[in-house]
């Protein structure tokens, strides 16, 4: 008589948390969706429970640090990277994950997350004004496309930071040279000799951070990176009792926006060549 076959337990996506306080949190999770993960929302400890990777977006990176102690996050949210869980810092999220600030730094300083071997310059690229894209050429060790091909990356700077030094553990996986013009306002500050700027990193196995926003393009490349990274990493148990419980004194109800349309690469590749957004 035959045997039945093995029973398997059903196979289940990777949960992504994605801190929803501010910034581009909506975006980041409308991508995960598309890569296959499952999304989370993140504003209270017990919503960390069970995620692999987490998402820290662009945005505001005071703001995320005043919201993230007044709701008791930040207790969490580090024992949730030291635990080996996955952490990914886009823009501001780079700034919250960085050890150091040095140029641009708020005065009276900010409490930051850290854990990433880096010193930022906080706000690199200057005002929303002077938002741009990338030139193709910006070297970048994002993954092939899904054809096969190694299409470069058109990287999206809005009010960006930028990485000035990198531990020896840290992998740097893209730079940017700067063009003439950026030099030029250099020129007579402590940055004079900076031709190019490192603006994506990973350390270890569950650290990235990039200075820039995929998950405003239609390339989700960078998010597959970080569902891969997430994957191998176990999933959150959570922090002591207590501070589930602090984090859960306040009641914030959830948003659920579906799977937002994104900008084309064309669109902003247009809007580059008309002098930036």
């Amino acid at each position: 008589m035959s045997q039945p076959p093995p029973a398997f337990p059903p196979k289940t996506k990777t949960k992504i948390g994605v801190l929803a306080l501010q910034g581009s949190f909506a975006e980041h999770c409308a991508h995960v969706r598309r890569c296959g993960g499952e999304p989370v929302e993140v504003r209270k400890a017990e919503q960390l429970v069970g995620c692999s990777g987490l998402i820290i977006p662009g945005g505001e990176s005071t703001t995320m640090a005043n919201i993230c102690r007044r709701w008791n996050l930040f207790e969490p949210l580090r024992d949730f990277a030291a635990s080996g869980g996955a952490v990914w810092g886009t823009c501001a999220g780079l700034i919250f994950l960085a050890d150091r600030i040095g140029r641009g730094a708020k005065q009276g300083g900010q409490e930051l997350l850290g854990g990433l071997d880096v010193t930022v310059d906080r706000n690199f690229f200057g005002s929303q004004a002077r938002s741009i894209t990338t030139p193709t050429s910006m070297r970048c060790a994002v993954p092939d496309a899904d054809d096969g091909s190694d299409t470069p990356f058109r990287a999206i700077f809005i009010r960006a930071p930028a990485i000035l030094s990198a531990g020896p553990g840290v992998e740097v996986l893209a730079e940017y040279a700067l063009p003439e013009e950026k030099r030029a306002e250099l020129r007579g500050t402590d940055a004079e000799d900076v031709e190019k700027i490192i603006v994506a990193v990973k350390q270890g196995g569950n650290l990235l951070a990039t200075s820039f926003h995929p998950e405003v393009t239609s390339d989700v490349r960078w998010h597959k990176l970080f569902l891969e990274m997430s994957s191998a990493a176990k999933a959150y148990a959570g922090v002591g009792e207590d501070a589930v419980r602090k984090a859960s004194e306040s009641e914030i109800a959830l948003i659920h926006p579906g799977l937002l349309p994104t900008f084309t690469d064309s669109v902003f590749a247009g809007a580059a060549q008309q002098g930036g957004a």
